[in-house]
């Protein structure tokens, strides 16, 4: 299949300086004109780069924030979610994600609730959704915030439905989804709003902290832009309440440099996981399920194992680099220990933590480093 790489280099779990290195040129070149340009806070970087994302997602409008859980927090706050209510305002959500999504919800002055997983996968169980939903804590059910794990869509259609049978705003979690499809359209053009993130390591990825929060609706974007910038309606007078969340003009000439690559890099991590599937098929791992209306992009290449330690072990050894997203769900933090969590409890996601193996992925990874990895995998488990 490839020709193997022999020598003891490491092989990163990820490596975002890569993608940097092979568009160095461009990336450079956009750097600077941002630099010569002086302009340093939004302006017309930031301003074509929202647009050029709103097209690219299928979606009227695109706002730039800071990172990825301001993106959630402007979205929430937005939708005039967790300011000023008398009563609690529910966001429903899981536990296995990155703690920035629920750490967004409390900023916004809303209360989370966590739901399980889907058995056999990783994004949010409408099952489990519906039966908080039916029997929630003390206060308004507001929201749901589906969270597309890894690059798999989570069950858009399902949540949808229960959404608009209990009035809730639908925000996508997109911060690991760049230009994964459900049914045939991107992730992030369903819901109310969608948040991205656009940390270095995920599939469209700044050089830096950046996100942005993309919708349909004119008013809720206006909306977000005037929070965005301290509610300013004009400068330096607040006409709402509104936080600091910009996204720098820097970040934004980067990301006009890789977005019009980002369809080919998915590929290539397409291709990557193909190989995963075909080389480790007749293990005794789970490999990352497949389904039909739903087309992955592989921020991560998630295997299960209880051997997950001992291989890990191995791979270190090894030089290859492995990563465990995420080692502790959120309810088990010791900040989040008195969450909210809904009826059906929290089994799947307990279970997975103990199980998950993040293995090398990203575009840049060679095919002879790649046949590395898979070697070293069949070593451990005596298929060398």
């Amino acid at each position: 299949m490839f020709d193997v790489d022999l020598t003891d280099t490491p092989i990163p779990q990820t490596d975002p300086r890569a993608g940097y290195l092979e568009r160095q040129a461009e990336i450079d070149a956009a750097i600077r004109r941002v630099l010569d340009g002086g302009m340093y806070i939004l302006g017309p970087e930031a301003e074509a780069f929202e647009r050029a994302f709103a097209e690219w997602l299928g979606v009227g409008h695109a706002v730039g924030a800071g990172s990825g859980t301001d993106a959630i927090e402007l979205a929430l706050r937005a939708c005039g979610i967790g300011q000023g209510s008398e009563t609690a305002d529910l966001v429903f959500t899981v536990s296995h994600t990155a703690v920035a999504t629920v750490a967004a919800i409390e900023r916004a002055g809303a209360t989370p609730v966590l739901v399980d997983i889907e058995p056999g996968g990783f994004t949010i169980d409408p099952t489990a959704l519906e039966a908080a939903l039916r029997s929630p804590p003390p206060g308004r059910p507001a929201a749901v915030i589906p969270v597309h794990l890894y690059g798999e869509p989570a069950d858009l259609a399902s949540i949808l439905e229960l959404a608009r049978a209990h009035g809730l705003r639908v925000i996508e979690d997109c911060a690991q989804s760049h230009g994964a499809l459900y049914r045939g359209r991107k992730t992030g053009s369903f819901g109310d709003f969608a948040c991205f993130s656009f940390y270095p390591t995920k599939n469209l990825g700044a050089l830096g902290d950046a996100g942005i929060v993309a919708t349909g609706d004119a008013a809720l974007a206006t909306a977000a832009r005037e929070i965005r910038e301290y509610g300013w309606r004009e400068r330096y007078v607040s006409a709402v309440a509104g936080i600091n969340t910009r996204l720098d003009p820097l970040q934004a000439a980067i990301l006009a440099v890789k977005l019009p690559r980002l369809a080919s890099e998915n590929e290539r991590r397409r291709a990557i996981a193909a190989a995963y599937d075909e080389n480790l098929a007749d293990l005794p791992l789970q490999l990352p399920r497949r389904q039909a209306d739903r087309s992955h992009v592989f921020h991560q290449y998630v295997i299960r194992t209880a051997e997950r330690d001992r291989l890990r072990e191995h791979l270190r050894a090894a030089q290859i680099g492995t990563g465990i997203h995420y080692p502790v769900p959120v309810h088990l933090q010791p900040a989040y220990r008195d969450i909210a969590v809904g009826p059906s409890g929290l089994r799947q996601t307990e279970i997975v933590c103990r199980e998950i193996l993040s293995l090398p992925m990203y575009p840049q990874l060679a095919d002879a480093a790649l046949a590395r990895v898979l070697g070293a995998i069949r070593k451990f488990f005596g298929r060398d």
